[in-house]
């Protein structure tokens, strides 16, 4: 018999991604699930809760509990994983409704206190002292915690816990794999791919750019991403625009693209959980330079993939970005090492999927088949 997993997440949408459904296909090989979350459309194991028009994430949240109890006496799971701190709070208290005894696990993927900080409106971070708790009650309290980096097992151990399991959340390198890196272009570009969001460090990232624009006059920037500091973005675009580009979203073959005709990639975060797009990267063979910061270190090594700055060192990661971009055969020995690194951190749907359900029987406390 297949374990029955109830997966919690704050956002899926429907129709899947075709890597989604590789991996959802794999997953439901191994386990009997279901998913419930906010998002578009829902069919058949997906139960996804419509956007609304304010409000939606306080709304989304009130909500969650009295949702997972009804999924928990229809579904009767073995377990719950929950996408995070915050909706495991919300499983936790699902299980006292619902008055039964399943299994909350809650998967830790960065900093369970940057929601509320650096997302969205600042109005958020009247939030924090309620959000805060609600982490550390729900960490303290679940029946077992996957990390997916060394540096999200640390700060689970920061309080006194320890991690269940360690292993990396799958993402579909495919698009980023299909053929072999291809050499620099000719003129220096730099990329940079995510939300626009404190914690990308977005504002940080357009003031680097006014100081390193004028010292590389041949260099551009390509900025892809859409979010609440877009008017930065806009106002970048119009005080450089020769050498400033931004595109709200493209495909990951577009951004595959993006990158062959990048000379490295630059993530200047304030939090950073795994960081998908330095993976990325490191498959088209473009080197990182990046803040030091959460678990970006876990897979920049200074000198070796990529250059490293201290967060919030403007001039450090101005000087960074200017030496990637006029000094060619550092950007091609770093990109070798990024192309070297990128296998260390791709997992397949199907080993990802066994790892779930091995999780799943040792914290519920089932026998395998």
């Amino acid at each position: 018999m297949k374990p029955r997993v109830l997966f919690v997440s704050r956002r899926v949408d429907t129709p899947l991604s075709p890597s989604l459904e590789r991996k959802w296909s794999a997953v439901g090989d191994k386990l009997d699930f279901r998913v419930l979350a906010g998002g578009a459309g829902g069919n058949g194991a997906f139960h996804l809760v419509g956007r609304l028009p304010a409000l939606d994430g306080a709304a989304f949240f009130a909500a969650l509990p009295a949702r997972i109890a009804r999924q928990l006496r229809d579904f009767r799971p073995h377990a719950v994983l929950a996408q995070g701190a915050h909706e495991a709070a919300a499983a936790l208290t699902a299980r006292k409704l619902a008055n039964v005894e399943t299994a909350v696990i809650v998967d830790i993927h960065g900093d369970w206190r940057a929601p509320t900080r650096l997302y969205g409106s600042r109005f958020r971070a009247l939030l924090n002292p309620l959000a805060d708790r609600a982490a550390l009650t729900a960490l303290r309290n679940a029946d077992g915690i996957r990390t997916v980096t060394a540096y999200t097992t640390d700060l689970v151990r920061d309080l006194g816990l320890e991690p269940t399991d360690e292993f990396p959340a799958y993402m579909d390198f495919d698009s980023f794999l299909r053929e072999p890196p291809r050499p620099l272009p000719d003129r220096p570009r730099v990329l940079f791919v995510g939300v626009l969001e404190r914690y990308k460090n977005v504002d940080g990232l357009a003031a680097v750019w006014r100081r390193v624009a004028p010292r590389v006059p041949a260099g551009q920037l390509q900025l892809v991403g859409a979010g609440t500091l877009q008017p930065i973005v806009e106002d970048l675009v119009r005080d450089v625009p020769g050498q400033t580009n931004w595109t709200g979203r493209l495909s990951p073959g577009e951004i595959s693209a993006a990158l062959d005709d990048s000379t490295a990639l630059v993530l200047p975060s304030r939090s950073e959980g795994m960081g998908r797009v330095v993976v990325e990267a490191f498959c088209r063979g473009r080197a990182v330079v990046a803040s030091r910061v959460g678990g970006i270190p876990d897979l920049v090594q200074e000198g070796k993939n990529g250059l490293l700055v201290e967060a919030g060192d403007l001039d450090a990661l101005a000087d960074a970005v200017v030496r990637i971009l006029t000094d060619r055969e550092l950007a091609e020995r770093l990109g070798a090492g990024a192309a070297a690194s990128a296998a260390m951190w791709t997992i397949s749907p199907e080993e990802f999927a066994s790892r779930l359900r091995a999780l799943v029987e040792r914290v519920a406390g089932l026998g395998a088949d």
